[in-house]
Order: C-alpha cells, then sequence, then structure tokens
C-alpha cells in the first residue's frame, strides 16, 4: 500500500510539473530533473564518454589528480553526501582517499533515479571502510535527513559535481546555494564543481553530438511523459535543438516542434498546443568565469578555501567551507 501511494504521489508531481510548463504562458518548458529516468540516466553515462563532451573527463581528471589533497584539507570524522551521483564513477577518487584514513565512511548518495542509485551501489560496494546508504530523494530532502542524522561533531562532506549547479538560472544558483548552507553548520564541507566558459562552436558540439546521443536522450523526456502520462507525443514530430544564448551565457536544449500540432496529456488532464517551430525548454547549462564563481561563492555564505582548473577543457572544482 505505501509504495502504492508513493507512486501514485510522484506522478501526481509529474503531471502537475508537466501541465504547469507545457501551459506556461510564452516559453514551453520542462524541469530537466525529469530527464532522468532508467533510460535518461543510462543514455547521459553514453553522453559522458563522447568526444565532443570533454565536461565530464575534465571533471574526473581533476578529482583523480587531487583526491588526497581534498580530503586532507577536511579534518576530523567526516559523513560524505552527493546531490545526483549518477554512476558514482568518477566519486570513487574522493572516496578511495577517504578509506586510506582507515576510518569508517559513510557515503549518501542522493538521486530521483532509483536505477542510477543501484549502479551507484554496485560500482563503489568494493571500497574498504566506505559505507553506502542510497537516498532517492529531491537534493535538499535528502541533504536534510543526512543532517538529522549526524552524530555530534560529525562533518558533512558535500559533493555537487559535474555541471549541475549550471542547469539552474541566475539567480536560482545562488539561491541552491543559500540553501545547502542554510542546511550545514560552519565548518561543513562542500566541493562544487562548475563548467567554464569556452568557445561557442565546441559548447554546442558538447550539447548536440554527431551520433544523437544527446538528441535521443532529450527526446525519451517525450517517451517518458507517453508512458508515465499516457499521453501521444509522436517523436518524429519533435527535433533536438542546442544553442547558445549570449545574454545568460548558458547552453539551451529544446525539443522544437515540426509543425503544429495538439498532444493530449491524459493523466495531467489537458492537452497543448504546438504552433511550428515552437519549443519546449529541457535544460539550461550555465558556462562561469572564475571572478562569477567566487562572487556565487561569497554570496551564498561559503568560503573557497581552494581550488583546481581543468586545463584542457576549462573547468573548476572548488573546495567551500560554511561560515
Amino acid at each position: 500500500m505505501l509504495a502504492s501511494a508513493i507512486l501514485t504521489d510522484a506522478v501526481a508531481d509529474f503531471a502537475a510539473d508537466v501541465r504547469a510548463g507545457l501551459t506556461k504562458p510564452g516559453q514551453k518548458e520542462l524541469p530537466s530533473k525529469y530527464l532522468y529516468d532508467t533510460l535518461g540516466s543510462k543514455l547521459f553515462e553514453v553522453i559522458s564518454e563522447l568526444p565532443e563532451y570533454g565536461l565530464t573527463r575534465a571533471d574526473e581528471r581533476l578529482l583523480r589528480a587531487h583526491a588526497q589533497e581534498i580530503v586532507h584539507r577536511i579534518a576530523g570524522d567526516i559523513v560524505v553526501c552527493e546531490l545526483g551521483s549518477g554512476s558514482g564513477r568518477k566519486t570513487r577518487w574522493i572516496l578511495e582517499a577517504l578509506s586510506g584514513r582507515r576510518h569508517h565512511t559513510v557515503y549518501f548518495p542522493i538521486e530521483i533515479s532509483s536505477s542510477a542509485l543501484d549502479v551507484c551501489r554496485r560500482e563503489l560496494a568494493d571500497i574498504e571502510s566506505v559505507g553506502i546508504v542510497g537516498l532517492e530523494r529531491e537534493y535538499l530532502d535528502g541533504l536534510l535527513e543526512v543532517a538529522a542524522q549526524r552524530r555530534n561533531r560529525q562533518r558533512i562532506f558535500v559533493l555537487f559535481l559535474g555541471s549541475t549547479i549550471g542547469n539552474f538560472s541566475h539567480p536560482a544558483d545562488v539561491n541552491f546555494l543559500r540553501e545547502i548552507r542554510r542546511i550545514l553548520d560552519p565548518g561543513d564541507a562542500l566541493l562544487l564543481g562548475t563548467d567554464l566558459e569556452k568557445s561557442i562552436p565546441d559548447l554546442i558540439d558538447a550539447y548536440d553530438d554527431a551520433l544523437g546521443i544527446t538528441a535521443a536522450f532529450n527526446k525519451n523526456l517525450l517517451v517518458r511523459i507517453n508512458r508515465e502520462l499516457d499521453a501521444d507525443f509522436e517523436l518524429d514530430r519533435f527535433e533536438h535543438v542546442a544553442r547558445f544564448n549570449p545574454e545568460t551565457r548558458g547552453v539551451e536544449m529544446h525539443l522544437r516542434s515540426t509543425q503544429s500540432q495538439t498532444v493530449t496529456i491524459c493523466k495531467a488532464e489537458f492537452s497543448v498546443r504546438f504552433q511550428k517551430g515552437e519549443t519546449i525548454w529541457t535544460e539550461n547549462s550555465h558556462k562561469y568565469s572564475l571572478p562569477e564563481v567566487s562572487q556565487l561563492v561569497e554570496t551564498s555564505g561559503f568560503a573557497c578555501t581552494a581550488q583546481w582548473i581543468d586545463q584542457e577543457w576549462p573547468f573548476a572544482e572548488s573546495l567551500l567551507t560554511a561560515l
């Protein structure tokens, strides 16, 4: 009965978000978190291996090279939680560095995708002295749960890797980091990944690869709506679009209607009309300058104690301390 209720609530929330996004005046949009169902999570893992998408490799290079230094800067008893762990592959370097301390560490991957959590548990199960407790939660809900369980004098070390902070349009990125800071205690730490500015052609290639994997990832959101909300999107009537917005300095992913059409979404109890050329905005990925990263950190209640930058694919890992 409980599992059924949870499922019903999840579908209701999904339906409400889809209805709100597709009936929004002006630009239609859908929350990017819904890209990551079971298939979407697997497609994103493939994207991270594509030659055009250098972000994940840059993230991994920095973590591999500096994991020992990162954990050395965080003293005391630590509990680790990761917002949006995915498969957990790149987190291995941090957890292995912590396992060298010979103290048991609890790692909480926080994900809305149950399949991603399953992969994460399998990926990291062999690391000694690390216990894995997956939380199928929204980011802040999961972090609140971890904070409620912390022992006296235990520090929380939050991992927010990749470029996920860039998915929040400004000032939502600042507000989100402030919410993280509100949950943490002074002295807790946050490792923040930020994708940095680079050439527009390189950015467009990263989000519109030659093999069409990112296009499949984006269109899978319509497949999910069809499956879970009993909708009648026809995939061949929509095309994937990646474009750079110079005003926000971010790459936007859209699904563009190739013809005038009406789509019915039964479980959300509405129909939506698309004009030819009209788009659904599905994801934003802001690209930061280093001064902008500093301002983001300072206005969110943190201090940057160390920063590492990949030069091959400009990307920064910043170690922050809650003030």
